[in-house]
């Protein structure tokens, strides 16, 4: 096993939580300071409305109290199904100071996926968002003993129902606020009696590999990250965020949940899933985090917009681009570049600036990315429009942050460096090897799996494999199993050549094919939206997704894609032949995780006539 490991970032601005050493205690201490300052917003028929971290603490307080009443004990599971909303937040809250075990549950799962985490958890209590998560619930009931009670967030669609296992969520914060009236002590005794070494909560992986798994996140593991939170972010009290990645996904709960106790963000939630780019744009947030995927998309929303522009502002956009081009390449390379000129600041003020508005990316201090390969000219992009895109690495088991790019230290391919106070190295394979108090206690119930991923020394196998540069910069090739092994005996990593191909405007996914085989191939899923605009214009005929994806014109489309990146790789690399998934997946589908990534191995075997079509003998 090799010895070398990252160099790490500046010690992070003290954080003062007053000796706290619990998230409870954290979140009891900033109710108390900022008590009148916002905490929450939410939208309510169109309008934003706010909720003071003493309304947020008196929320908490009265679910916490409710939640005791009903008879759990701590350590016990309190499960939450729902999309992102404040009522999530009152929910997490309440069991992290009650000292239960919170635990969310993707809102796309399927009613046998609800079943195994509410049976592998033995999950007392579950809060669901609405009817149709209701009816998951109500599906598996039976087949989960432990389960007391549902509770139900909103009424809609429910008017009559009755059952005695069921209650409405504003009953239940009624009664709790009632207890609060006379038993608030019970609740301040609870919160004291935290420590460092408590379970906080659950976070089950998305299941990429096998039935999810349930990681076991500490209370230190969260106070380690709060007290290195501004080693990342550059926020101030009041500044704001939008919460809409799933919140059971550790970088979001850590993001809308924790990280706002540390920074004193004010956290915006969506008015639903569908409106996310809308009220990014009214709220202009100072920080975003999203995974590629997201940044891709927004950069694809300046392509369509720009195609339906006016001709002076096509050429002032794609000017300013270009004047700002060696600027670019120097901030990437660490060098000085000439001061820009009044004409450039000019084209710079009139062009990109508006692009920034136009994204509600006007305000941003922190723009963060992870979790997939970045492609590097999206990374160009983002710095050309005044918007450094930083990547970092993190994973479930390290709760989430673990490496970063400093504020102005970008290397195109790179992560960043380690923080304090955690090690890293690369061990056998090439594997990232991590250790620290970031790291997790290990598997709910899954002592086996537990050993594989934690050594005897406390090294976190993570599974990816990667390398280390001369800076202490961090490097995530591939996972470790993904990696491709043609029949001339080269290895390949997939994923370098999927994020180039993902960078394309007509393609929002890929997976590449290769393993054992003479040569690579891929799968391609096409963005709806640009592909049909594409049809529009060029007046190509299609009556519905399938027929789109097998347009003779749309073929071609994606072959002059895949032909424009294939000069950047290696011969070896290169894609010889590819083919159009025809289905629209979404994360409903069994090809795709919660978090939209692709299951490699269900693609592998539900296209294996799609895929054996690309090596005829």
């Amino acid at each position: 096993m090799t010895s070398h490991t990252t160099n790490t970032m500046t010690a992070p601005a003290s954080i003062t939580f007053l000796g706290e050493d619990t998230p409870a205690k954290i979140f009891r201490q900033r109710c108390r300071t900022w008590a009148d300052r916002p905490a929450l917003r939410y939208k309510q028929r169109g309008l934003w409305q706010s909720t003071s971290w003493a309304e947020y603490y008196g929320h908490a307080r009265a679910m916490g109290l409710a939640m005791q009443n009903m008879g759990l004990e701590r350590g016990q599971v309190v499960c939450v199904l729902a999309e992102n909303r404040p009522q999530w937040l009152y929910v997490d809250m309440a069991a992290q100071c009650m000292g239960l075990t919170g635990n969310g549950v993707y809102p796309t799962s399927s009613a046998g996926q609800l079943q195994h985490i509410l049976v592998d958890s033995n999950a007392r209590l579950l809060f669901v968002e609405n009817q149709e998560q209701l009816d998951k619930a109500l599906e598996v009931r039976a087949q989960c003993p432990q389960l007391q009670r549902i509770v139900v967030m909103d009424r809609e669609g429910l008017r009559g129902f009755s059952d005695p296992d069921v209650e409405f969520f504003d009953d239940f914060l009624v009664r709790g606020h009632t207890l609060a009236a006379t038993q608030a002590s019970v609740f301040e005794a609870s919160i004291d009696r935290t420590q460092a070494e408590d379970l906080a909560f659950l976070v089950y992986t998305s299941g990429t590999t096998g039935a999810p798994k349930g990681a076991m996140i500490l209370n230190r593991n969260l106070v380690f990250q709060l007290r290195l939170a501004t080693e990342y972010l550059d926020i101030q009290p009041g500044d704001k965020s939008v919460s809409f990645l799933p919140l059971c996904h550790i970088a979001e709960r850590m993001s809308s949940v924790y990280n706002p106790l540390a920074l004193g963000l004010i956290v915006h939630f969506p008015e639903n899933s569908g409106t996310v780019f809308n009220d990014l744009r009214e709220v202009a947030p100072h920080l975003v985090f999203a995974p590629p995927r997201f940044w891709e998309k927004m950069y694809s929303q300046i392509d369509l917009f720009m195609r339906d522009a006016i001709a002076p502002a096509r050429w002032a956009y794609q000017t300013a681009r270009t004047m700002g081009a060696a600027r670019v390449e120097a901030q990437l390379q660490g060098q000085a570049s000439h001061a820009p000129g009044l004409l450039q600041n000019a084209m710079q003020w009139l062009a990109l600036r508006n692009v920034r508005v136009f994204l509600g990316l006007q305000n941003i201090k922190s723009a963060l990315t992870g979790a997939a390969p970045v492609p590097p000219d999206l990374i160009r992009w983002y710095l050309g429009c005044g918007i450094e895109l930083r990547e970092a690495f993190g994973m479930t088991e390290t709760t989430g942050f673990c490496t970063a790019t400093p504020q102005g230290g970008l290397r195109l391919g790179w992560a960043g460096l380690k923080a304090p106070g955690t090690e890293i190295r690369i061990g056998e394979n090439n594997e990232v090897l991590v250790r620290g108090p970031n790291v997790f206690l290990g598997y709910w119930n899954m002592p086996e799996k537990t050993r594989e991923s934690l050594d005897d020394e406390g090294w976190l196998h993570t599974g990816d494999c990667g390398e280390i540069n001369a800076e202490g910069y961090l490097a995530i090739r591939d996972r470790i199993k993904d990696i491709l092994i043609t029949s001339g005996g080269k290895n390949v990593t997939p994923s370098h050549i999927e994020s180039l191909l993902k960078f394309s405007p007509y393609i929002t996914d890929a997976v590449v094919i290769g393993d054992g085989r003479k040569y690579l191939t891929c799968l391609v899923m096409i963005d709806q939206e640009h592909v049909a605009r594409f049809a529009q214009e060029h007046q190509v005929p299609y009556t519905d997704f399938g027929s789109l994806t097998r347009a003779p014109e749309v073929v071609a489309l994606i072959h002059s894609e895949i032909e424009r990146i294939n000069p950047e790789l290696a011969r070896v690399e290169q894609i010889k032949a590819f083919r159009i998934i025809a289905e629209l997946l979404t994360a409903e589908d069994e090809e795709l995780t919660p978090t939209m990534k692709l299951k490699r191995k269900v693609i592998a075997s539900k296209y294996a006539a799609l895929i054996e079509s690309m090596y005829p003998n």
